[in-house]
């Protein structure tokens, strides 16, 4: 989608309730599922004309998922709503609820436990060439 200027209005609990598209089952590249299937829904907002930039809002539901960013891309996140414990493989812990923001740089590799179902804005960048 280039032109998501009509969404960008989506502000507070307006986020939490609004309309997702449904995507199905999570799997690569967005994650792993470790514990069985997980659904996840979403809507872009706006994509730069390289792609090299997404934002969006997108959710999931309940359990844990394995991220890889690789070395040429990352995520800031804005939790609307939920709980997670992201785990990095160097055994840093980061609790999230509503409200919390975190980036998740090139090459953060972990896992990601949703307690709940969990909401987040996202903007997704791609480094490098």
């Amino acid at each position: 989608m280039s032109d998501g200027s009509s969404r960008l209005a989506i502000l507070g609990l307006e986020a939490a309730e609004y309309k997702l598209e449904e995507y199905g089952e999570l799997g690569p590249p967005v994650g792993v599922p470790l514990d069985g299937p997980m659904n996840h829904r979403g809507v872009a907002m706006w994509n730069s004309e390289d792609g090299s930039i997404l934002t969006g809002l997108w959710e999931c539901d309940a359990g844990r998922l394995r991220a890889d960013f690789g070395p040429d891309g990352g995520e800031f996140i804005h939790l609307v709503s939920g709980h997670m414990t992201c785990l990095h493989d160097d055994g840093t812990l980061t609790e999230l609820g509503p409200g919390d923001t975190m980036t998740f740089p090139p090459g953060w590799t972990g896992t990601w436990d949703c307690k709940t179902p969990m909401r987040k804005f996202y903007t997704v960048f791609k480094v490098g060439s």
